[in-house]
């Protein structure tokens, strides 16, 4: 069993935790308001007062945050991670944040005689509860097999898919289809719907059909009725468009779904549905198509 650490106890760090501890490793954990981590000290996870207590206490530290700026935050200062690096330690950030910046706190670690990896993840709260997440891994090869046997026990596939960076690429193009799928399936909901076909009926068709990958089977039936928490809101799913649209431009990849699905987001920020889940995308289509949901 292992020695760990775990910074950013949001919806699915506490998540991986929680499945951690059930797996018999050590885990220490820190979040930027502990309450959030109550119930994972009432399960058996120890306390860090500090990204750099955690690390400290940890031979191998994942970091799951929102974004580069809150990645900086836990890494750097006299209170983060990086002072508490030495040789052989690890820093597993499971964070979607830019490749590029990723990069460059994976060199500051390895400045320290650490290494890094980044290491996002494909799915939703339901799958990492059922024990279905992908994990995709960049940074050396040697390191990738030292952290393999820990992410196994957050999901069944683990992918080192090349150099650090790497695996948030592949990430970022996943992530920009889940909008696009979303946006399109609710525009096939409400051609249905204003044709005389119920919602429901039309919902219970289409996550059978052809077109039903895993993530409309389990996010369609939320034009029916959206989450009491959303599983990745607005938000954030907007910050992962533009991380992929940035891409396409340094890249000269054209994504004109990807920008048309972006401008639906932006909708629904406009809208005041920040905090609603990303499905929130076909109130603003329904609204555009004077349907109430």
């Amino acid at each position: 069993m292992a020695n760990l650490g775990f910074v950013g106890l949001g919806v699915m760090g506490s998540e991986m935790v929680l499945r951690l501890l059930a797996k018999g490793h050590t885990v220490t954990g820190h979040n930027r308001t502990k309450a959030k981590a109550v119930r994972l000290i009432d399960a058996g996870m120890q306390w860090g007062d500090s990204p750099r207590a955690v690390a400290a206490a940890a031979d191998l530290t994942l970091s799951m945050v929102t974004n580069s700026a809150a990645l900086a935050a836990i890494v750097d200062g006299s209170d983060g991670i990086l002072a508490s690096l030495a040789p052989g330690k690890i820093l597993v950030d499971m964070s979607t944040v830019s490749p590029a910046y990723s990069r460059e706190v994976a060199a500051k670690v390895r400045a320290k005689g650490a290494d890094m990896v980044d290491s996002p993840v494909s799915g939703s709260v339901i799958t990492l509860q059922e024990g279905k997440l992908s994990v995709m891994v960049g940074g050396r090869a040697e390191t990738f097999e030292c952290v393999k046997p820990v992410l196994l026990d957050i999901g069944p596939k683990v992918t080192h898919v090349g150099d650090n960076g790497l695996a948030l690429v592949i990430k970022i193009a996943a992530n920009l289809s889940l909008a696009v799928q979303m946006l399109a399936f609710s525009e096939g909901v409400l051609l249905a719907e204003k044709s005389g076909i119920k919602r429901e009926v039309a919902v219970d068709v289409l996550i059978n059909s052809a077109i039903a990958s895993p993530m409309i089977k389990y996010r369609g039936p939320f034009v029916l009725q959206l989450p009491a928490e959303a599983w990745f809101n607005v938000n954030m799913m907007q910050k992962d468009m533009l991380l992929a649209l940035e891409l396409g431009r340094q890249l000269d990849v054209p994504m004109p779904t990807t920008a048309i699905s972006n401008e639906f987001l932006t909708a629904a920020r406009a809208m005041g549905l920040v905090e609603q889940d990303f499905a929130v995308v076909f109130d603003v289509l329904a609204h555009m198509s004077g349907v109430k949901r």
